[in-house]
């Protein structure tokens, strides 16, 4: 079924409506994320009714931790017939993995920030300071 076009859905109309700006929706046309929509004799793009769904989909995506490359696969798996929830849940299960990994070095440099911070006297000139020195200690900060 072709797809339904509406005159006032212009790049700036669905740039609004998904919170947005114009680069966005450009840039994303270009990684091929949106469709490249229609044009009026003069050039003015002319999106379809779904463009501003798919708009916020991506950026919900986003705000989960997706990459852009990520969600193409999510939206291709979206529009695929015959595909299984559990492709979906994979991608979900492995970006929780990831989250969690960086939740864990979160934690270690924030251990590590801490430590660096107690050991400051803060009265000391910069040329004695340890967290500095601990700064250019390789050893120091990986531990």
């Amino acid at each position: 079924m072709p797809r339904r076009l509406d005159v006032s859905l212009t790049i700036g109309r669905i740039a609004a409506a998904a919170e947005v700006n114009v680069q966005t929706v450009r840039y994303y046309e270009r990684r091929g994320l949106l469709a490249a929509p229609q044009r009026t004799a003069s050039g003015y793009r002319q999106y379809a009714e779904d463009a501003v769904a798919r708009l916020r989909f991506i950026k919900r995506a986003q705000e989960l931790g997706f990459s852009l490359k990520e969600i193409q696969g999510l939206l291709a798996l979206r529009v695929r017939h015959g595909s299984a929830c559990d492709a979906v849940e994979r991608r979900t299960r492995q970006k929780i993995a990831l989250v969690e990994r960086k939740i864990e070095d979160l934690q270690r440099i924030r251990r590590t920030l801490e430590q660096l911070a107690g050991a400051c006297a803060t009265r000391q000139p910069t040329e004695e300071c340890p967290i500095l020195g601990a700064l250019e200690d390789h050893a120091v900060l990986h531990r």
